[in-house]
């Protein structure tokens, strides 16, 4: 009689969304002008709900295993979060070092996104899970040049730390960073972060339905005309979570 061994366990997926407290005036500011403080930070609610709503999403998506959602959070949680998730404090320091503490709080498979591409998908973060499974690493660049996710089969801050960040260079150090590893790296698709108003309106355009959108679009129609359209010049901030 041959004894069937039972199926290896799927290993949990840690899922870090980096994402800053949004209080006007601490968040996209490169908003402003021509929306107010108040509405830049209000766009960046609702860039972080419709983030974690995708990542909720995972949970409804066939054979993917489990995943443990936290959010690695800069400031307070209050109202403005609305849904249920677990949630720890970031690190100190310049911001490659809190990336680089979020990896150390860890253990296992860990796919970790920012706040700033609401327009991502269940599906796509779904994608990002199951080819870390067979690499050691994944990394999406950002169109400006930066990253917006970064994925390690094992965690380990020292591949972050010292890499700079807010350069149009960001996600090619990077990538160097990972390669100089000796790491098997997947590159995930571009996504488009938001900094500045022109980066909002381009997002909002790819899912117009989302509660992104809407708040871009309230924005605009309670903006100041005179104001100027100063925050959607220029390229964005190659950054997650800021």
């Amino acid at each position: 009689m041959t004894t069937r061994r039972p199926a290896a366990a799927t290993p949990a997926i840690t899922l870090l969304v980096v994402a800053k407290e949004p209080v006007p005036g601490r968040v996209k500011t490169r908003l402003t002008p021509p929306f107010t403080s108040a509405q830049a930070a209000a766009v960046a609610e609702s860039a972080i709900a419709d983030t974690l709503t995708a990542v909720r999403g995972l949970a409804r998506v066939p054979g993917l295993g489990p995943v443990r959602p936290v959010l690695v959070l800069d400031g307070a949680v209050g109202a403005w979060l609305r849904v249920p998730i677990e949630v720890i404090p970031q690190g100190e320091g310049p911001f490659d070092a809190r990336l680089a503490a979020a990896f150390d709080a860890v253990t296992g498979p860990t796919l970790l996104i920012g706040m700033d591409t609401p327009q991502v998908t269940a599906t796509l973060l779904a994608d990002a899970c199951r080819t870390l499974a067979h690499v050691d690493a994944v990394l999406g660049p950002a169109a400006d040049g930066g990253w917006w996710a970064l994925g390690l089969r094992r965690p380990d801050g020292r591949l972050l730390r010292g890499v700079a960040t807010s350069r149009p260079d960001t996600g090619a150090r990077q990538r160097e960073r990972l390669d100089h590893a000796g790491l098997r790296v997947a590159t995930l698709p571009v996504l488009r972060d938001v900094d500045t108003v022109a980066d909002a309106d381009a997002v909002a355009q790819l899912v117009p339905h989302g509660r992104f959108a809407a708040t871009v679009r309230d924005a605009h129609r309670t903006a100041d005309p005179l104001a100027g359209a100063g925050g959607g010049a220029g390229g964005g901030r190659p950054l997650v979570g800021r």
